[in-house]
């Protein structure tokens, strides 16, 4: 509609503000317009989740917050509830507890590392700890794990922490260790805890170190470890000998004390791996300074492993040592740990020997021999399957079998 300016009588709007012409002011005072208010929230950006309202429920906490933990192959958001609270009684409530998660992400990421994963389980656990010496408990037995450090905590098998436990290694003081029994069941123990908690904030669908146990051997190991062994003396070596051809697996017993073999390992030395021209052995286990290496045959023994090569021919075992006093069937000839220490308990306690031997101490007595009687110590560390520290003899220095044969026959 137009109206006439009180100034220039010229034609002009009623909804000016002023006059075009002369410029005259025609409304005093202006409301200004209240911008409409919008019901619509502002948008998630991408990745950072979702937030949904539960409707048509008589809920006190309708409002779901949902964390992106990954893609489908066609690129559509995965999605789970965010932990430890998913519900919340307001739209913002749940949007600051997703800002929360979003400033530290991982806690829920499938792509966690294994590292990433001890770190923030150790940073809660080692709250709950009343002593230094638990927490150096668990970093000890950590340190040999370096093996699965950057592997995704959601790719952990059993098989990973078994390698961690059988094969890991530390440096230690400057000397690389491998770990003994009790650090063993330690690894174990850490792998319990820490997978737990992966599994209750979603990382895993399965705690895999809860899938087996310490292994017999270990706890063998361990409990052996802490009373020590004794070599032979002079005198029980003589009844031994005599006694080759009379008791049984008493000629098993002195291949060990000539050869420095595991119980385990004299029950899993393979009849392709014996080598009657050459007079070798290979064999071992345990660690990689242990695994397939050359063991010369001492003289002295070389009848006793020349018969038991022709016994399992002539059974059709592929394994040197076999169990044919109360076997079967075939696979019964296996000679493990236990049917070991079975017999060698017999002969100790039936010879009349110290009454503190043990199935390991054949080993010890070997070791005892080669030191008294000279041999190098690096030939002694190669032969009984110990780690080599020395960085240059350790990779620079290829010893040859000829080498360690004329070391072997030091020992008398």
């Amino acid at each position: 509609m137009l109206i006439k300016c009180p100034e220039c009588e010229l034609q002009v709007s009623d909804k000016a503000l002023s006059c075009p012409h002369c410029g005259y002011p025609l409304q005093s005072t202006v409301t200004p317009k209240k911008p409409r208010k919008s019901n619509k929230r502002k948008r998630l950006p991408n990745g950072f989740g979702q937030i949904s309202e539960i409707k048509n429920q008589k809920l006190r906490n309708p409002f779901r917050a949902m964390v992106t933990v990954g893609k489908t192959s066609t690129g559509r958001p995965i999605c789970k509830p965010l932990k430890p609270e998913s519900y919340f009684p307001t739209y913002n409530d749940a949007y600051t507890a997703l800002v929360e998660y979003n400033k530290n992400p991982y806690d829920l990421d499938p792509a966690i590392t294994v590292k990433q994963l001890y770190e923030k389980w150790s940073e809660e656990y080692f709250k709950t700890l009343t002593s230094d010496s638990s927490t150096r408990t668990i970093t000890s037995a950590w340190a040999y794990c370096s093996a699965v450090y950057d592997m995704r905590a959601l790719d952990i098998r059993a098989r990973h922490i078994k390698g961690c436990m059988d094969d890991g290694s530390a440096i230690i003081n400057g000397e690389e260790r491998r770990p003994s029994a009790g650090v063993k069941a330690r690894i174990k123990s850490m792998f319990n805890l820490m997978l737990d908690y992966a599994l209750e904030y979603e990382i895993v669908d399965r705690n895999y170190a809860r899938t087996f146990n310490v292994s017999d051997d270990i706890i063998k190991e361990k409990t052996e470890a802490k009373r020590g062994h004794i070599p032979f003396t002079d005198d029980e070596i003589q009844i031994l000998w005599e006694h080759v051809g009379i008791k049984h697996y008493v000629d098993v017993v002195l291949i060990q004390c000539y050869s420095g073999w595991r119980p385990q390992e004299l029950g899993l030395l393979r009849l392709e791996n014996i080598n009657l021209d050459d007079w070798t052995f290979i064999g071992g286990m345990k660690t990689p300074a242990g695994t397939n290496r050359i063991v010369p045959i001492h003289s002295r023994i070389r009848t006793l492993v020349e018969k038991r090569y022709q016994e399992a021919a002539s059974l059709g075992s592929e394994y040197l040592i076999n169990c044919t006093d109360t076997h079967t069937h075939r696979s019964s000839l296996m000679f493990t740990y236990d049917k070991y220490q079975k017999r060698f308990n017999n002969i100790r306690d039936e010879l009349k020997l110290n009454p503190q031997h043990r199935a390991h101490d054949g080993r010890m007595h070997f070791v005892s021999l080669a030191k008294k009687y000279g041999v190098d110590e690096y030939a002694i560390k190669y032969m009984v399957g110990h780690a080599i520290s020395d960085i240059t003899e350790k990779v620079y220095t290829k010893r040859e079998a000829d080498w360690l044969k004329i070391e072997m026959e030091k020992i008398k």
